[in-house]
């Protein structure tokens, strides 16, 4: 199972996508306080829709809280500040992706101790970051992709009416 990790996240409507975009896959979301909204925030409820009963999240006090109830799990870390590509990271099954707050990202002392394991998205170089939650995204369905999306649906159909 993947695990999306947001450490502190800022803005309730990223939650809200990332929320829903977990709901979609069956995967899990880690949320690590303090975040810059309440859990009753409306534009976090609304940007979740009416998936909200379909998500499994846990909430951590801090980042130490949550490194500590996972020390022995294994963990990506996505920053711009990476050298390595997403799609070159062999995932691992249950692995926990981390992302940072949209203003900031992960802190600096916890990339410098994984660097092994930070991982970034292609841009150009004028580009600063992309959108926490489109990040979260194109990782997460990359996983899947490597696990050749096993558990998901991957067919659709047409109604019969024109």
């Amino acid at each position: 199972m993947l695990n999306i990790v947001l450490v502190e996240p800022e803005i309730p409507q990223n939650t809200g996508n990332v929320a829903r975009t977990c709901a979609a896959l069956g995967a899990r979301l880690h949320i690590v306080k303090p975040m810059g909204f309440t859990v009753d925030d409306a534009k976090l409820k609304r940007a979740g829709l009416d998936y909200w009963w379909l998500v499994d999240i846990t909430y951590y006090e801090s980042l130490q809280d949550f490194l500590q109830q996972h020390k022995n799990d294994k963990m990506y870390f996505l920053t711009t500040k990476a050298k390595k590509v997403y799609a070159h990271a062999n995932y691992p099954d249950d692995v926990y992706l981390l992302f940072g707050k949209e203003t900031k990202g992960l802190p600096e002392w916890l990339l410098r101790e994984n660097y092994e394991r930070c991982i970034r998205i292609p841009m150009i170089s004028d580009a600063r970051s992309l959108n926490l939650s489109n990040a979260v995204s194109i990782v997460a369905y990359d996983y899947y992709r490597q696990k050749g999306f096993i558990g998901l649906k991957q067919g659709g159909f047409l109604n019969e009416e024109g």
